[in-house]
């Protein structure tokens, strides 16, 4: 699936305010060439965080199995589009359709 995000980008007027606040901001300043040309890899810096895996790790005990299913354009993207966690949605919807079948 082809998803298109349809960026708008600021007016003169809205970029002038943004970069404004960037430059009051004594706390986050924008970095200069010389801060970039300073910069290291994390490997380097900090070479156990950099080699560090991250992730959930493995589950207690096994209570879902990763699985292949077709499902039909729509339905997915209107799961999709209610935003982080339609994957659990999707089995909520299943488990509600088993209960009643």
């Amino acid at each position: 699936m082809s998803r298109k995000t349809n960026i708008i980008m600021p007016t003169d007027e809205e970029d002038a305010r943004i970069n404004q606040g960037i430059a009051l901001d004594s706390d986050n300043p924008e970095l200069t060439e010389a801060d970039f040309q300073a910069m290291r890899p994390a490997a380097e810096v900090a070479p156990i965080m950099a080699k560090a895996r991250r992730g959930r790790g493995p589950q207690k005990s096994v209570t879902k199995r990763s699985v292949s299913l077709r499902l039909d354009q729509d339905v997915l993207e209107k799961f999709k589009s209610t935003g982080p966690g339609w994957q659990t949605r999707i089995n909520e919807a299943l488990r509600r359709a088993i209960a009643t079948h």
